[in-house]
């Protein structure tokens, strides 16, 4: 029988990907994100970091042909807050937090993407390290109807030790419409290494279409940040 975690590497189009949780040493909280496209303007990009945030960044920038909803911030954090998502409602949670709006207040001012036919969901984590509690959402369609969105968020009040929770933008493909991740976060496995990780997730996802992947460790004790990258295009 299939996991959700076998199903994943199964697909050649998952999409973007979250992934929150710890070590199993519990030393550090652990932060995954991917990138992935078809385009050429998709995958003209790696992952830069900028001191404690990431960008997307184009690779060739006298190739690229429009920045919409490819060139954000998918990492960024304030205070005790780290955040992570796949567009630039990465900067409308920063903002929020900064004038004492949560996590889901942010995301009530935001939809998923306005790339029609797809409508491609916005997922976004953040994890608290003062309460040692994290949080997922998704902003999706019903069925890649634009008339509704749904939206689902996931929080947790504690952290299991080599677990992360995930979610992705993509269930799969129909007719060519790509349709909406269904179902809740579900769980993978993490561990102590933070090169370990990326290789782990960065070797199993479809090789055609993956661009970058990176992981952020955030030491549980002094609140230290770690990156590790991989880009395609180097």
């Amino acid at each position: 029988m299939k996991t959700a975690q076998t199903e994943l590497f199964d697909k050649p189009y998952p999409g973007r990907m979250l992934i929150t949780g710890m070590t199993p040493s519990g030393t550090h909280y652990v932060q995954v994100y991917w990138i992935m496209g078809r385009s050429a303007n998709s995958r003209n990009r790696v992952f830069e970091r900028e001191e404690s945030s990431v960008m997307n960044q184009a690779f060739d920038p006298a190739q690229m042909e429009d920045p919409s909803l490819i060139i954000y911030y998918p990492v960024r954090h304030w205070e005790n807050m780290h955040i992570v998502s796949n567009g630039d409602q990465t900067d409308t949670i920063y903002e929020g937090l900064q004038h004492n709006r949560t996590f889901e207040q942010s995301l009530v001012l935001r939809e998923f993407e306005p790339d029609a036919p797809h409508f491609t969901p916005r997922i976004s984590v953040v994890i608290n390290t003062d309460l040692k509690q994290y949080a997922l959402s998704i902003l999706k369609t019903h069925d890649n109807d634009p008339s509704v969105c749904l939206r689902h968020s996931y929080s947790y009040n504690n952290f299991k030790r080599g677990i992360g929770h995930c979610i992705h933008t993509y269930n799969g493909e129909q007719d060519g419409v790509l349709k909406p991740f269904e179902g809740e976060p579900f769980e993978v496995p993490l561990f102590d290494s933070i090169n370990e990780i990326a290789d782990y997730y960065w070797e199993r996802i479809n090789k055609e279409n993956k661009i970058s992947l990176l992981v952020k460790f955030i030491d549980v004790s002094s609140h230290d940040i770690q990156f590790e990258f991989r880009n395609k295009l180097t």
